[in-house]
């Protein structure tokens, strides 16, 4: 069963740092693409990251260029995604999601998404 678990969330002060974890299991962590989503109410859901192991191609929304990284250690089967400077607009839960097809960046779509993690950034 592929799964994926999410964590990392929590309360932050505007300016500060976070680092999700995507934790992966049931599917060969050397072909994938994992995308990072983050849903806020009343918004569409908003794709901030992809990063592909088939070509290393890693793509980011504008919105959070030059501040999130993502990342992804292959012996423990994680994808990661580093947040700083971060503003009340990234509030939301974020999510990871797995395209178990091709695997690059951007997918047709994904597979399987995780259940989330809250991030909240106070002003």
């Amino acid at each position: 069963e592929v799964q994926l678990v999410e964590s990392g969330g929590g309360v932050v002060s505007a300016g500060g740092s976070l680092r999700l974890n995507c934790a992966t299991s049931g599917f060969d962590f050397d072909d994938f693409a994992i995308g990072w989503f983050r849903q806020t109410p009343g918004k569409d859901r908003e794709e901030v990251s992809c990063i592909s192991s088939s070509d290393g191609r890693i793509i980011y929304a504008e919105s959070v260029k030059g501040r999130f990284t993502t990342s992804s250690d292959n012996a423990k089967s994680t994808v990661y995604l580093d947040m700083t400077n971060l503003k009340p607009d990234d509030t939301g839960v974020y999510l990871c999601a797995a395209d178990l097809s091709l695997g690059f960046c951007p997918p047709v779509a994904y597979d399987v998404f995780g259940q989330g993690t809250h991030v909240t950034v106070s002003s």
